[in-house]
């Protein structure tokens, strides 16, 4: 039977926990915990968090990248993303499991904020996992799957298109080494992107969350059969990123632009940020 990821008053349960990080990504957790701590310190972190498959138990190690989100006490800093990129560049080299390091960098002002309530706010409550300081967690609401939160979270995917547009035309000739990772790079923010997109578009009929990209493909086609085999390849993409432009192309120009009509129809846009 397929999770719904609801407790059982109907809200949205964080999907992640440190008890389910895998053995061989103990070590990575614990070295990003340390290093962290060192690099921020709590004059400046008030607190550190993992998101994705390691702490929801599904990393592949060699495949899987480390995920991190840090609440500042303020306003980031160009010295303060400089410090995240050392960490980044640090915990990937020390750590052949992990196949990538991203660290976001938020204030804690904004993941609190009204306009980030139901964005940023419910991406810290569900889908991250404490791993140091205070959890904000505490401080938000608890969120059901409801147009509001489809709106907040993928109601902008429009404003997107034409970067990706450019992406793909700047990866000019398949075949060179350099073009083809940007090509497969960019096939994975966009796959990932369009399932998520094409989920939450659903998430109010179906009536519950999953991070699982299988899961929420199929999700969208029972709603959008007709697109279905477009989602379907889509996911495929997510979990194999591929450097062949007609599917890019497929993907982008028209999955992607037909589904951004379909969400600002069915749930709106998202609130502008400034």
């Amino acid at each position: 039977m397929i999770s719904r990821g609801l407790d059982e008053d109907g809200y949205i349960a964080r999907e992640g926990s440190l008890d389910r990080v895998t053995a061989e990504f103990a070590p990575v957790v614990d070295a990003a915990r340390e290093r962290i701590a060192a690099a921020f310190g709590p004059a400046r972190l008030h607190g550190a968090y993992l998101y994705g498959s390691i702490p929801r138990g599904t990393a592949v190690p060699g495949v899987s990248d480390l995920d991190l989100l840090l609440a500042l006490r303020r306003r980031p800093t160009p010295d303060d993303r400089a410090e995240a990129d050392v960490l980044e560049a640090a915990l990937d080299s020390a750590f052949p499991q992990v196949n990538g390091v991203g660290v976001l960098l938020f204030d804690t002002d904004t993941l609190l904020s009204e306009l980030e309530r139901y964005d940023l706010g419910w991406f810290v409550a569900c889908l991250c996992t404490p791993l140091l300081g205070e959890d904000l967690a505490g401080r938000l609401p608890r969120y059901r799957p409801s147009p509001l939160l489809a709106r907040e979270t993928n109601g902008d995917l429009a404003l997107v298109l034409p970067r990706w547009r450019e992406r793909l035309a700047a990866a000019a000739t398949p075949g060179v080494a350099a073009q083809d990772a940007d090509l497969a790079a960019l096939s994975r923010t966009v796959s990932r992107r369009i399932v998520r997109t094409g989920f939450t578009l659903v998430m109010p009929r179906w009536n519950g969350w999953t991070s699982d990209l299988t899961v929420s493909a199929e999700a969208f086609a029972a709603h959008y059969p007709d697109r279905a085999e477009q989602m379907r390849l889509a996911a495929a993409v997510a979990r194999t990123p591929t450097t062949d432009r007609a599917v890019l192309t497929v993907l982008i120009d028209d999955l992607a632009r037909w589904l951004a009509a379909e969400y600002s129809a069915v749930h709106g846009e998202k609130a502008p940020r400034p």
